[in-house]
C-alpha cells in the first residue's frame, strides 16, 4: 500500500485553538475563584480577630440588660464637702450665659479638696451665686456645687456597680468620644464579618443543604417576633 494513502491527515491548527480555549477559560476560573475565597477568608479571620473581645463584651451585656429588673445592684453614695481658698473663689467669672467649664486652676483646687475632679465638664452658672457641675459616667452619677460667695463646695458621687458599668458602655451612655469612636470601628469589622460570612455560605451552599434555610430562620424569627409578638 503507498505510504501517502496510509498517512493520517494533517491536524488543522484552526480546529484545535477552541479546544485549547475550553481548557483555558475553567482554568481561569478556578484561579479566580481561589484568590476571591483566600480573599473572603483572610477578611472574615481578621474582621473576627478584632471584634471578638468586643462581640463577647456586648453579647454577654445584651443579656445583662434584657434582665435588668433581675439583677439586684445597691448603689453606693458618697458625699463630701469642702471649701475653696477665696483666692480661687475670685477666679469664678461673675456672670456666664453659657455652659462653660470651670477655670482650670479652680477645678485642681476642688479636686485637691475632694475625690472628684470637674475639670472639662460642662458648668451650671446661676443666678444665685451657684456653680453646678454635673459628672456622669459609665455606672456612675457624680455632681459638685460651689457658692460663689463663700466658696462652700458640695459634692456627690453614686456608684451602681460593675454591671451597670458594662451595661453603660453596650449604650455608650456618658462614656466620651473615644469610646463613641470604638464603637464605630467596632460595628465596621462587624459589618465586614457578617458580609464576608454571607459570601462564603453562598459559595459553599453547594455542599451544605441546610445553608440557606437557616439563613432563612435568622431573618424570619426576629421578623415574625417584631410583627406579631411586640406591641
Amino acid at each position: 500500500m503507498d505510504a501517502a494513502e496510509t498517512a493520517p491527515p494533517p491536524v488543522s491548527l484552526r480546529a484545535s485553538q477552541p479546544a485549547a480555549k475550553a481548557v483555558s477559560t475553567p482554568r481561569k476560573s478556578r484561579k479566580a475563584r481561589t484568590f476571591w475565597l483566600k480573599q473572603l477568608h483572610t477578611w472574615h479571620w481578621i474582621s473576627a480577630a478584632v471584634s471578638l473581645t468586643a462581640m463577647l463584651l456586648f453579647a454577654i451585656t445584651g443579656i445583662t440588660l434584657n434582665h435588668a429588673a433581675s439583677i439586684a445592684a445597691e448603689p453606693v453614695v458618697t458625699q463630701s464637702s469642702g471649701k475653696l481658698p477665696m483666692a480661687m473663689v475670685e477666679r469664678l467669672p461673675r456672670a456666664n450665659d453659657g455652659h462653660d467649664p470651670l477655670p482650670p486652676a479652680v477645678a485642681q483646687a476642688i479636686a485637691g479638696t475632694i475625690p472628684l475632679d470637674p475639670s472639662g465638664f460642662a458648668a451650671d452658672w446661676s443666678d444665685e451665686g451657684e456653680v453646678y457641675v454635673a459628672m456622669p459616667g459609665p455606672g456612675r452619677d457624680a455632681w459638685v456645687s460651689i457658692d460663689r460667695t463663700s466658696g462652700a463646695i458640695s459634692a456627690e458621687r453614686t456608684e451602681r456597680g460593675w454591671v451597670s458599668y458594662l451595661n453603660d458602655l453596650h449604650k455608650g451612655r456618658n462614656t466620651g468620644s473615644a469610646w463613641f469612636w470604638f464603637i464605630d470601628v467596632f460595628a465596621g469589622a462587624c459589618l465586614v464579618f457578617t458580609v464576608t460570612g454571607l459570601i462564603l455560605l453562598q459559595l459553599h451552599a453547594r455542599h451544605r443543604p441546610s445553608t440557606w434555610p437557616l439563613v432563612g430562620l435568622s431573618l424570619a424569627i426576629p421578623l415574625v417576633i417584631a410583627l406579631f409578638f411586640i406591641h
